[in-house]
């Protein structure tokens, strides 16, 4: 199928190819995957490698939803600090939660290497900024958490952060040494190349248009015919529609936007993130930076695109921002502006649910897709395998529809915009 569109930078920066997809359907498969993003690969990927018969079914191409959009920072943990988590998961799937979420970068970057994924790899941490005081108390309480721990989490003062960012701005970091970052389509077309390797199908252009229960299993009609399959699985997460009654109802939908500047060559930005880390701080309406490969700056955060590229309040926020983050970096040009839609569940942890015998679905990751993806792809595969769902990372669970989700989508909408138009004068 020809290609509608360009989601991101990533889309033509990426090294790895986009796979070609199936032409045809087959008639029966162990596991049919609704959506083509790191979730649906990675459960087609260790499902294959278990010996099951795996078909991805993507409406668009690989990596269309959140996947191809991600700011491509491989962070450990969640939004919430290691006590709130055993808190809201119990003495039992809290730790279990934590260990497995800490190894989570491990995880993909030895996917990376196991599969050579062409993605850009960068294994040197991430940076989570102190935006206030306030800020830097809190990132104080977390290093605490994770240092108990054992884990490798450096906390950053005023001057180690200027050195690690190339900006005075911040007042500390937490530096997490299990982290790093990536070109997010890359990675996401390698993991479609490693399951296609492993004997898992994969199709695009096709539209699943209902799911009905039938002996045996699941009949899934598509807009290019049906085939029946063991399990389902949906691995559609921010970017899912009416497919399931009310399953896009159980998170609230918010948008990150990203604009890449042109690259500027490495004598220009040597002292921007010299260590190849990434960042985002403790902002309420947080904001993201990185580097790529090609020296370019990429910049985001909470809200839509308004404008493009060359103009506009988001145009006008970035410059803004760069300006006053890196006052001797001069003007800039952007190549590329996009956002894309992030899952949020009220208390900022993800869910496995389990919709109806052999129907699953993943969802609500927060902005973590990239270890959580992998992660619950790899957990749900198993799943499908005989395991024992008490060793999954949280307990499975029914869905629970969030009331409040269209006004607060409203919002933050309203919130986001405010908050570029004030930030870009």
């Amino acid at each position: 199928m020809a290609r509608v569109e360009t989601v991101s930078l990533w889309d033509h920066s990426a090294q790895e190819q986009e796979p070609a997809g199936d032409a045809a359907l087959p008639d029966r498969v162990d596991v049919a995957v609704v959506g083509g993003g790191y979730t649906g690969l990675s459960t087609a990927l260790f499902s294959a490698e278990a010996g099951l018969r795996a078909q991805v079914l993507e409406a668009r191409h690989v990596g269309f939803g959140g996947s191809g959009r991600n700011v491509g920072l491989v962070n450990a943990g969640v939004w919430l600090p290691p006590a709130q988590v055993r808190e809201k998961l119990g003495a039992t799937h809290g730790p279990r939660f934590l260990e497995q979420f800490s190894n989570g970068p491990a995880m993909v970057f030895d996917l990376i290497e196991r599969h050579q994924i062409r993605c850009e790899a960068v294994r040197n941490g991430t940076i989570h900024a102190a935006h206030a005081p306030s800020g830097l108390r809190d990132l104080k309480a977390r290093w605490r958490e994770w240092d108990a721990m054992g884990q490798p989490v450096e906390l950053l003062d005023r001057e180690q952060a200027a050195a690690k960012t190339g900006t005075d701005a911040f007042h500390g970091g937490l530096l997490d040494h299990r982290a790093g970052t990536i070109n997010p389509m890359a990675y996401c077309r390698g993991l479609a190349r490693a399951a296609t390797g492993a004997g898992a199908r994969i199709a695009t252009g096709v539209t699943v248009t209902a799911l009905a229960r039938e002996a045996g299993g699941w009949r899934v009609e598509t807009d290019r015919g049906s085939l029946r399959a063991r399990a389902v699985v949906l691995a559609t997460n921010a970017y899912t529609d009416s497919l399931w009654p009310g399953l896009g109802g159980t998170f609230t939908t918010i948008h990150y936007f990203q604009l890449a500047t042109e690259p500027l060559g490495a004598r220009r930005v040597a002292d921007i993130l010299p260590g190849g880390q990434g960042l985002w701080d403790t902002g309420r309406i947080m904001f993201s930076l990185r580097r790529d490969a090609a020296d370019r700056l990429i910049i985001g955060s909470m809200g839509k695109v308004i404008g493009g590229k060359e103009a506009g309040i988001s145009h006008r926020w970035a410059r803004r921002r760069l300006a006053r983050l890196f006052p001797g970096l001069g003007p800039v040009r952007f190549e590329d502006a996009w956002h894309g839609r992030i899952a949020m569940t009220p208390d900022h942890l993800p869910r496995i649910h389990v919709l109806d015998e052999h129907l699953y679905t993943a969802i609500g990751y927060n902005g973590r897709g990239i270890t959580t993806g992998t992660i619950f792809g790899k957990a749900i595969a198993g799943l499908l395998t005989g395991a024992d769902p008490a060793d999954l990372p949280l307990s499975v669970t029914g869905m629970t529809q969030v009331a409040s989700a269209p006004l607060m989508k409203r919002i933050y909408t309203l919130a986001f915009s405010a908050n570029q138009v004030l930030k870009g004068l």
